[in-house]
C-alpha cells in the first residue's frame, strides 16, 4: 500500500527495547515536509510505546486512541530536528497499555506525556501482524529511511459560530482520502486522535487570540485528553471551544468534537495557552 509505513508512522529507528517495560527511538522531521504541529511529538512518543506493548502482547492486540491525564508542550518542532523518544510502560496485557514518555530535540525535553492509557483491540482488526513484525524488525536493525515521510494536512475548520472572548464553533470535513490512512490503520483507516486534537487546539488558539491583546500565545499543556469514538474517513465533525479561565497568566479553553448527527462527545480535552516561549 502506498505511504505504509511512511505517511503516519514517526519512528525511524529503535535504539533501545525492551518489550512491555522501555523503549528509545528517534525520528528526523524531513528539512522539506509541510505541516508538523507538536501533536505529532506526542504521537512519535505514543508510536514507540505501541511497538513496546505490541512487542510483549505477541501482535495480538494493539493500542489504539486511549486517554490522557496531561501533555506538556515545552517547544515546537521545526524542519530538520531529530526528535528523540523514550517511554516507560507501567502497566501491559490484553486489555490496556498504561506508560509515561518524552520526546526530546537537541537533548531538551519538547514534549512530556504523562498518565496515557491506550485500550488494546484485535490487531488484526486494523492491521497484518506478520507485517508489523517484519517492520518492527528494520527498526530494530539499520532503521527505516529517514526521508520517507512526506508531511500531514493542515485540516481545515470551517467557522460556524463565534461568541467572541466566550466560545467558537468550527465544522472539520475529515478527508474521504489522505495518505495518513495508509498508516492509520490499513485495515481500518480513522482519523488520528493527534491531528483531531491539533485541528481544536488551533480552533481554540483562534478564540484566545482575540481576548489577549497584545499577547503571543502558545500551547503548553493539553490535559484529560479522551478519545471516545473512531471517526472514518469522510465523517463531518463539529468542533468546540470555550473559554474556561484566565489565571495565573495562562488561558484554559474546553475542547470538545461531535460527529454530526451524534449528542455524544468523539473527543474532548482542555487547552492551556501561556505567553509564548
Amino acid at each position: 500500500m502506498p505511504g505504509r509505513y511512511a505517511a503516519f508512522t514517526f519512528v525511524d529507528r529503535i535504539t533501545s527495547f525492551e518489550p512491555g517495560v522501555a523503549a528509545r527511538g528517534s525520528f528526523h522531521i524531513p528539512v522539506d515536509v509541510g505541516h508538523f504541529p507538536s501533536s505529532l511529538l506526542a504521537e512519535a512518543t505514543g508510536q514507540l510505546a505501541a511497538w513496546a506493548a505490541m512487542a510483549k502482547q505477541g501482535f495480538r492486540v494493539r493500542p489504539v486512541a486511549g486517554i490522557a491525564r496531561e501533555t506538556l508542550y515545552f517547544r515546537a518542532p521545526r524542519r530538520g530536528d531529530l526528535v528523540e523518544t523514550e517511554v516507560r510502560i507501567d502497566s501491559c496485557d490484553d486489555e490496556a497499555v498504561s506508560y509515561e514518555g518524552v520526546a526530546r530535540i537537541g537533548g531538551e525535553v519538547a514534549v512530556e506525556l504523562r498518565d496515557v492509557v491506550g485500550p488494546m483491540l484485535p490487531a488484526v482488526e486494523f492491521d497484518e501482524p506478520d507485517a508489523m513484525r517484519g517492520f518492527l524488525d528494520v527498526l530494530l536493525g539499520a532503521g527505516a529511511p529517514a526521508e520517507r515521510f512526506r508531511g500531514v494536512p493542515m485540516l481545515p475548520l470551517v467557522p460556524l459560530d463565534h461568541v467572541p472572548g466566550r466560545t467558537a464553533v468550527a465544522r472539520l470535513d475529515v478527508p474521504a482520502d489522505a495518505p495518513f490512512f495508509a498508516d492509520h490503520f490499513p485495515r481500518r483507516p480513522v482519523l488520528p486522535g493527534t491531528l483531531l486534537l491539533d485541528a481544536m487546539t488551533r480552533l481554540a488558539s483562534g478564540l484566545l487570540a482575540g481576548v489577549a491583546a497584545g499577547r503571543s500565545l502558545s500551547l503548553v499543556k493539553v490535559s484529560d485528553v479522551k478519545l471516545r469514538a473512531f471517526t472514518p474517513p469522510g465523517a463531518t465533525l463539529e468542533l468546540r471551544a470555550a473559554l474556561e479561565s484566565t489565571e495565573d497568566d495562562t488561558m484554559i479553553a474546553m475542547l470538545e468534537a461531535r460527529a454530526e448527527g451524534q449528542k455524544r462527545p468523539v473527543g474532548g480535552a482542555r487547552a492551556t495557552f501561556g505567553d509564548a516561549r
